[in-house]
């Protein structure tokens, strides 16, 4: 043995002793996975970095990032990198993550959830392609460069880390700050966690061939991270070929904003799919949303409108879809509070719940001393009354005959009498069948799964 690779070997034989590894394998690794202060306990790192319970033999990263990026930083692809606590790309920097890039969260709940926030003003170029997506996942996760799926987490491993976070100045209709928001799970004293703006072609960068897996962790009670949040993105932002795998709250929720998605899929999520709130108005077509395997499972789509007086007037589309449930728990839509915009070209598949679409419409309580005297507000159901509410071209594959009760009126607010009568609920079968939806064996409308093959973990896993 010569003299310099005498001197590697005892370095490296001295750093384990001093670290207290084991004396196997996955010492070298440990070393820069959990730091120097880094042991290995009965096959797994238990470290002073303020984490624990990653497998010995990880694949060890080539950085650790946490904290705030203030300037321009790109990662290099085909390489792991782990996040720790929060890392939030602030107002003028960009980061940028090369094809083939594996980011893994550490873990941790509420304050010490990890994620990545792109604040207003920041961007993220997330530039991946289908050969060599980008995936963001949790550190249990045992995949490696150049994989497309690793083979120790399922579809029920949920919760394991926070989310990716995209925060922008476009417009939104907030209930707390009516044109601006603070997104949920940061301080207020942080100002990083605002949104929203009057700039409806705000530019926060790209996600293209990304895949967020294993996300929404708990921050407080009854308070998750989505898997992708969008809150007051603009339209010059471009968001391609996403997914969301696994992610114990929704998978892909709009606050507002004007960004269009194109290719996303949605799968296993613990809530609601795809869920659009506070008057987003851009377009989300060719989409794909499978859930049923979480008890928590809600909706393949919720949808609410504005929340305050200003920016009231955009609408949503939804495109060329396909939402499907395997057999469980969950519905197809919770058309909520002024809800306003298109669902077209969607294909409805394995729901046996026949209460399919709930169509909520809320009353002036101050009127309704009997039901005979209830004044509607303006919500969802008045909203397709009127037009600013209109399913067209879908397809339910069922059973059923017709297509009466697809549509299912929902009153808002136990405390009123007030609820929607026969004529309601017929007028809302109606505008169901005068909008060219229709009944189906099997599908022959919604979303092109084609473009999904090959990169995402739906595809590798057979669920699509």
């Amino acid at each position: 043995m010569n003299t310099k690779l005498f001197s590697v070997v005892l370095l490296i034989f001295a750093v384990a002793i001093f670290t207290g590894c084991k004396e196997d394998d996955a010492c070298e690794e440990l070393m820069v996975t959990c730091g120097p202060n880094g042991t290995c306990n009965e096959g797994f790192c238990e470290c002073d970095e303020g984490w624990k319970g990653v497998r010995c033999d990880q694949v060890a990263a080539t950085e650790t990032l946490t904290g705030f990026l203030n300037a321009d930083k790109t990662l290099e692809g085909d390489k792991i990198y782990e996040i720790i606590g929060k890392y939030v790309v602030s107002e003028g920097a960009t980061l940028t993550i090369s094809p083939g890039t594996i980011l893994k969260f550490a873990l941790g709940q509420e304050t010490a959830a990890s994620a990545l926030i792109v604040a207003k003003g920041g961007k993220i170029e997330a530039d991946g392609t289908a050969n060599k997506p980008i995936i963001m996942t949790s550190v249990l996760d045992n995949i490696e460069p150049g994989q497309i799926t690793g083979t120790n987490l399922s579809k029920s491993d949920v919760g394991l880390w926070g989310g990716l976070i995209i925060l922008g100045n476009a417009n939104v209709s907030a209930m707390e700050g009516n044109t601006q928001g603070r997104i949920e799970g940061i301080p207020e004293s942080e100002g990083y966690g605002l949104y929203g703006g009057d700039d409806n072609e705000d530019d926060s960068g790209i996600l293209n061939y990304v895949s967020v897996r294993h996300a929404g962790v708990l921050i407080g009670e009854d308070n998750e991270i989505n898997g992708i949040t969008l809150a007051g993105v603009g339209s010059k932002t471009k968001i391609e070929n996403v997914e969301v795998v696994a992610n114990f709250d929704d998978g892909i929720e709009c606050f507002g904003g004007s960004v269009n998605i194109k290719n996303a899929i949605v799968v296993y999520q613990g809530d609601d799919g795809i869920d659009i709130d506070q008057n987003y108005s851009g377009t989300i077509d060719n989409f794909y949303v499978k859930h049923g395997a979480s008890p928590k499972t809600d909706f393949a789509l919720e949808i609410d409108g504005p929340e305050n007086e200003t920016y009231t007037n955009g609408k949503f589309t939804l495109l060329n879809g396909t939402v499907r449930n395997d057999g469980m728990d969950g519905g197809i839509a919770d058309l909520k509070s002024k809800a306003q915009g298109t669902i077209e070209n969607v294909s409805f598949e394995g729901y046996a719940n026949l209460n399919f679409i709930k169509v909520r419409a809320s009353y002036d309580t101050n009127t309704a001393n009997s039901a005979d005297v209830c004044e509607t507000k303006a919500d969802s159901y008045s909203h397709m009354v009127n037009g600013d509410l209109v399913i067209s071209t879908c397809e339910l594959v069922h059973s059923k005959t017709t297509l009466s009760n697809l549509a299912n009126g929902y009153a808002d607010g136990n405390d009123t009498p007030c609820r929607y009568t026969g004529e309601e609920e017929a007028e809302l079968d109606k505008l169901i069948s005068d909008g060219g939806n229709s009944i189906a064996g099997s599908a022959t409308k919604g979303a092109n799964l084609a473009v999904f093959k090959g990169w995402t973990w739906a595809s590798e896993k057979g669920e699509l």
